[in-house]
């Protein structure tokens, strides 16, 4: 797909889109090719605004009350192929191009975790150090 797309097109996506009372709605990145799911962020009018013209990932830091891009502190970028808005209009899929780790903990997926019958089983290694990542100890907090 080619960005930016068209203002109407993007005004629609709000539209469409049903925001929680602080603005918000969850929004769900998956692997576009694989259907690996890769993390879950928030997203405001203004970061899938930006999302929708720019191509890349763009998410709101509830915790740090501000915009960010994924990648611009870590590398690890996701690049849009298609937004996609569920039946209630509740919920943001964005399929993307993971280049790297989507997990600030390292891991490809932020879903790394499986209820098991003996417990709690991480399922999927580390592959980069959050100091690695970030360039600070303990990596970065979302």
């Amino acid at each position: 797909m080619t960005y930016p797309l068209p203002d109407s097109v993007i005004d629609a996506v709000i539209e469409a889109t049903r925001f929680t009372d602080d603005g918000l709605v969850p929004a769900i990145a998956q692997q576009h090719d694989s259907g690996e799911i890769l993390m879950m962020a928030w997203m405001n009018r203004d970061t899938i605004r930006e999302t929708l013209r720019s191509g890349r990932a763009c998410y709101w830091s509830r915790s740090r009350q501000s915009f960010w891009r994924k990648g611009d502190s870590s590398g690890q970028v996701q690049n849009l192929v298609e937004l996609r808005v569920d039946c209630d209009g509740d919920t943001l899929l964005l399929l993307v191009d993971q280049l790297g780790v989507a997990c600030h903990t390292g891991r490809r997926s932020c879903f790394y975790r499986a209820a098991r019958p003996d417990g709690l089983t991480v399922t999927a290694p580390v592959l980069m150090s959050p100091d690695a990542l970030y360039g600070t100890k303990g990596g970065s907090s979302f």
